[in-house]
């Protein structure tokens, strides 16, 4: 997607906005405004300009505002879902570099959050979150992944939805009925075994009580 292109899908910004996003001027810039910002514990969907505003997101609202900012850096708005057992699923903002995935994302662990982008495939890149998605027993619990999903599909359904002052939960609706590509085969999750102490310990740096 070309700089008019990206223009025209995020005019919705005020030019404030857009220069604030633009100033990010890379995945790891946007990942880092993330990191910058307290972990948001609610039930809500805020859209990016809110988050923009308020400074705080969870999980999902982070994975959707990092996709709108890298929609405004020139990327597509990609999503990926991460499916975990006995634990939360993971939203991701995914996007390419030379042919190779990267990731950004909000997360109350400490390990399921940016990637560089140097993974081939999409499975590649989601099973480089197999050892840090744990819950906190220290199961190991990532099991499936969607396929990467264009937000720019919500553009006319959704008119607006990047700056809306509503809840975006047709977003995470539309997510959970995505198909979702198992990770591990019936054998591999039978042999799976819990982290030890030191490695949840690692995992819960930074962690927020719900």
């Amino acid at each position: 997607m070309g700089p008019f292109a990206a223009m025209s899908r995020t005019s919705s910004f005020t030019p404030r906005e857009l220069r604030s996003l633009r100033a990010l001027r890379t995945p790891h810039g946007v990942q880092r405004a993330l990191d910058a910002m307290p972990y948001h514990i609610a039930s809500t969907v805020w859209a990016p300009r809110r988050v923009l505003r308020e400074r705080t997101a969870h999980c999902l609202e982070g994975a959707i505002f990092a996709a709108a900012a890298l929609r405004v850096l020139g990327f597509p708005p990609l999503l990926l879902d991460l499916e975990a057992v006995q634990d939360t699923d993971h939203v991701i903002a995914v996007y390419q570099e030379r042919g190779h995935w990267g990731a950004i994302a909000k997360s109350n662990f400490s390990g399921l959050r940016y990637r560089e982008p140097v993974y081939r495939t999409v499975r590649e890149l989601a099973m480089s979150y197999f050892e840090g998605y744990i819950n906190l027993r220290g199961d190991r619990t990532l099991r499936a992944c969607s396929r990467p999903v264009n937000l720019a599909r919500f553009d006319r359904s959704h008119a607006g939805w990047m700056t809306s002052d509503a809840d975006l939960w047709f977003i995470p609706e539309y997510l959970v009925g995505v198909p979702h590509r198992p990770l591990l085969t019936p054998s591999m999750i039978r042999g799976l075994t819990r982290v030890d102490q030191r490695s949840l310990q690692a995992g819960l740096v930074g962690y927020r009580e719900p």
